[in-house]
């Protein structure tokens, strides 16, 4: 099918478009290569789905309704994936205009066009951090997520608000996917595993928040677009028992529908680093640092709805996975 898939360049979403082109669909990228981090990087992402015939870069900002509305009209898309997003918990601290502008504005300008050329299917990246002050692990759909900690979660908040009027209002069939500390090759240079491989190989030290008694659900990215294949393969329907008198926040009367994606594991941060130690060969100086504004202790996916309906469960381990990604980093930046 034709998959138009905003935020293209990015880590989720490069490997994302490759897996749908793999699979032979058409897909229409888009991405405004922001700033935000390496422009190369995002470059090189690129250049890999360039060399698939069924893939058009197309380069356009979300938050500029005019060229949304023209691309939807032109390649009139049967499926929408929204990655498109400002992200970080931290630097929304800085930037909030940012996230306003794009996680807010530029979603509307996704979801207008998803209704007005009657898209069959619109999954759309929510987040872990949209659990907030939440203590009760491991996290679930059903959980309240009234209680952001930081705009950016706020954001990804609204995001699934938006989904459901508009799913509520035109019928459009909506899938909201809370993603979990999403790592691996070709990530994020402002994520940890990213900044600690850096500091380590360069004999710096690592910034380590909360003392290091952090604890993450890390979630390979192959995990994550797997899981995004399979529901973007099953549009969202209403759910027959829901019930405004009792009403669940992961279903609906709409055809909406939120899911956790994690690894459903929670991995202490210090053994992630251990980990990541193990695999350089070499031991990381520790800057240890009080906890940072926004930010959560601890995250644990229940993702027992995920595998109930789309059949389907992340497995891949730590070991695994920050192998591949310390394996991708030496050979892109060129390091021994």
């Amino acid at each position: 099918m034709k998959v138009l898939l905003t935020g293209a360049a990015g880590f989720i979403g490069a490997a994302l478009a490759l897996r749908l082109l793999e699979r032979g669909d058409e897909v229409v990228g888009i991405d405004n290569l922001d700033p935000y981090y390496d422009v190369a990087l995002k470059q090189a992402r690129l250049d890999r789905t360039r060399a698939f015939p069924r893939f058009r870069d197309v380069r356009a900002d979300v938050t500029d309704c005019a060229a949304v509305a023209e691309i939807f009209a032109r390649e009139r898309p049967e499926a929408v994936v929204n990655l498109a997003a400002q992200a970080g918990v931290r630097y929304s601290l800085e930037n909030p205009h940012a996230y306003v502008d794009t996680n807010l504005a530029g979603f509307v300008n996704v979801l207008e066009g998803c209704r007005r050329h009657r898209v069959a299917h619109l999954v759309y990246a929510s987040s872990s951090s949209v659990y907030g002050a939440n203590r009760t692990l491991p996290f679930s759909e059903r959980h309240n997520v009234d209680h952001p900690l930081s705009l950016y979660a706020a954001s990804k908040k609204a995001n699934e608000m938006m989904a459901h009027c508009y799913s509520h209002l035109f019928g459009l069939p909506a899938t909201g996917l809370r993603f979990f500390t999403v790592y691996g090759p070709w990530g994020r240079p402002d994520m940890a595993l990213f900044l600690f491989t850096r500091n380590i190989l360069e004999g710096r030290p690592i910034d380590v928040f909360n003392h290091g008694r952090h604890h993450r659900d890390f979630t390979y990215v192959d995990d994550i677009v797997e899981g995004v294949v399979r529901v973007l393969d099953r549009p969202a329907a209403p759910d027959g028992d829901w019930h405004g008198e009792s009403p669940d926040p992961a279903t609906s009367a709409a055809p909406h529908r939120i899911y956790n994606i994690g690894n459903g594991e929670c991995v202490a941060l210090e053994r992630y680093i251990e980990v990541l130690e193990a695999c350089l060969g070499r031991k990381a100086e520790r800057n240890l640092l009080p906890l940072q504004p926004g930010d959560v202790p601890d995250t644990l996916a229940d993702v027992g709805d995920l595998a109930r309906d789309i059949g389907y469960r992340p497995n891949t381990p730590v070991e695994v996975g920050v192998r591949r990604f310390v394996d991708w980093y030496k050979a892109f930046y060129g390091v021994c």
